[in-house]
């Protein structure tokens, strides 16, 4: 069942359409599924690859760069390091974890940003990274 994606010049979005058989797909039976436009282009689709977490992490380990920016106590690395967990496992951040993102990008120290989110802690304790091994925050 071929899902291709398209952008549709009525609403001026990307769409993904979806056809039943491979039989059935063609661009002039595509229709936006938001507007019901028929002018569309189908686009090259962005290609994802399957990949174990112990191989996500692996390829986060290997990031120098984000490592780095850790080791020197940057708020913003620390934000950016967590953005990139959330996207690598496929977790959306909530609203409370958005706003922390939000203020270390600012560059507010973690320890303030806990201070003012008692709820943070959680039960045990750990802070905004506690259940992240050696991520306790920046001491």
């Amino acid at each position: 069942m071929p899902i291709y994606e398209y952008y549709c010049y009525d609403c001026t979005k990307r769409v993904s359409v979806f056809f039943r058989t491979m039989s059935e797909a063609s661009d002039a039976a595509a229709a936006c599924p938001t507007c019901s436009g028929r002018r569309l282009r189908r686009l090259v689709s962005r290609v994802r690859m399957l990949r174990s977490e112990e191989s996500r992490m692996e390829s986060m380990a290997d990031d120098a760069s984000l490592m780095s920016g850790l080791e020197s106590e940057d708020p913003r690395a620390l934000a950016g390091f967590m953005r990139r967990m959330s996207d690598e496992m496929g977790e959306p951040l909530d609203a409370e974890m958005a706003e922390v993102m939000n203020r270390l990008e600012a560059g507010e120290n973690p320890e303030s940003i806990e201070q003012s989110m008692p709820d943070l802690a959680g039960d045990d304790g750990g802070g905004m990274m506690g259940g992240m091994p050696g991520m306790g925050g920046f001491e």
